[in-house]
């Protein structure tokens, strides 16, 4: 299905967005690059066209009018422990070897500062986001050395539960966050590290933002109202964005965004597992698996149009304020047509512009909105490491011990 944009509002969506750029919350090129070529990156030089293999090149990012992106050092959920750690260091170490490779193009954003400066000198700012807390295997001082890592997100889950948080995709079990999880927040808040609520239940969800002092944000989240998916944020926790000043930032993923895409990718995952891969594979041979499975059960197609759904709605419910862009390119096997890659925000951007927004509300979408975000979790931190103490609570703590008292 070919989504065909109007040329007249796409010159203007890529006017604004070389004033206002893309801060996009979510993309898996490292664990693509890992998938691939365990981390050759001579041969997948992101410097030239790589569309027969990602979604994401320097060239794309560029004629998507791509400003600054969370990579995302994910790590699959059954990986635990050490293992989980040492993968989340190796993908913190494959984003910082890509802005080393390519200095004229990336650069390494710690701050809200250091964004606005690689936009300053024409370079696109690479901020880091590990994807799941299984990443910390459960211990507050790994935490702390991601964030000196360069890690600013961390989601609190992946697809399965930690022994602190629920996730949205598995069995309840904590009902939201332990006491742990809160001081998990409550860490987080302390460093400057956002809290991302994507993937988490609505527990989950409601229990962080009732905790958490600082603005958090939903890296690539759509609205359940809007797609009835677990993976979707709900209009009671939109509701309270305002409140914690965080922001929800609109995913692509077809089976996120488009309720006839449920029951289909369910049926592909099957066929995925029945093949032994990951329904997350996006090698070659799982996309020619996708790819023959698609062919004999046609897929339905979400659109450009489908996603702009999603942000009218939490636009309508969270406010201008608080949404945001996170496509979670290079992490899915689909993408929806007009948005096939990241040279496609033009085209969201034109048919938000079709439907009467302004160019001042999609400034706050692009870029403002999560400048802001990153310049408030910056400022609560620096309150609270002038008058708190890191943590040294342990998972085994039921309360926090007389010496981690504060």
């Amino acid at each position: 299905m070919a989504y065909v944009a109007d040329p007249v509002m796409v010159e203007r969506a890529r006017a604004l967005l070389a004033e206002h750029p893309v801060v996009d919350g979510h993309n898996d090129l490292p664990w693509a690059l890992r998938e691939q070529v365990r981390y050759d990156l001579d041969r997948r030089d992101v410097a030239v066209d790589q569309s027969a293999f990602l979604h994401t090149d320097l060239p794309r990012l560029r004629a998507g009018g791509v400003g600054a992106q969370f990579w995302s050092v994910y790590v699959p959920s059954d990986l635990a422990g050490d293992a989980a750690v040492s993968a989340t260091l190796e993908q913190i170490d494959c984003v910082r070897a890509l802005v080393e490779r390519y200095p004229d193009q990336l650069r390494l954003a710690l701050t809200a500062e250091d964004v606005e400066a690689a936009r300053a000198d024409g370079r696109i700012a690479s901020l880091l986001g590990a994807e799941g807390g299984h990443s910390i295997a459960c211990s507050l001082a790994t935490l702390r050395a991601l964030y000196e890592l360069g890690v600013r997100y961390m989601t609190l889950t992946h697809n399965d539960n930690v022994p602190w948080a629920d996730s949205a995709t598995d069995e309840p079990a904590a009902h939201g966050l332990t006491t742990f999880g809160e001081e998990v927040v409550r860490e987080m808040n302390r460093l400057g590290m956002l809290v991302d609520l994507s993937h988490v239940s609505p527990d989950t969800m409601r229990d962080a933002l009732r905790v958490s002092r600082a603005p958090v944000i939903f890296s690539h989240s759509s609205s359940r109202a809007v797609c009835d998916h677990p993976r979707n944020i709900p209009d009671d926790v939109l509701e309270r964005l305002p409140a914690n000043g965080g922001v929800a930032m609109a995913t692509f993923v077809p089976k996120f965004v488009l309720p006839e895409a449920i029951a289909w990718t369910r049926a592909a995952d099957q066929n995925m597992r029945a093949h032994g891969l990951s329904p997350l594979d996006t090698t070659p041979e799982a996309m020619k698996v996708q790819g023959a499975y698609e062919a004999a059960h046609p897929r339905p197609v979400a659109t450009a149009a489908t996603v702009a759904d999603h942000l009218d709605h939490m636009r309508e419910v969270a406010g201008i304020d608080h949404i945001g862009i996170g496509g979670d390119y290079d992490g899915t096997a689909f993408t929806p047509a007009g948005l096939e890659d990241v040279s496609g925000y033009p085209h969201l951007i034109a048919e938000l512009l079709g439907r009467g927004w302004s160019e001042a509300d999609l400034a706050k979408l692009t870029w403002q909105n999560a400048l802001r975000l990153l310049r408030g979790a910056e400022d609560v931190a620096r309150g609270l490491r002038a008058t708190e103490r890191p943590s040294i609570m342990r998972i085994t703590d039921t309360e926090p011990s007389p010496e981690a008292s504060r």
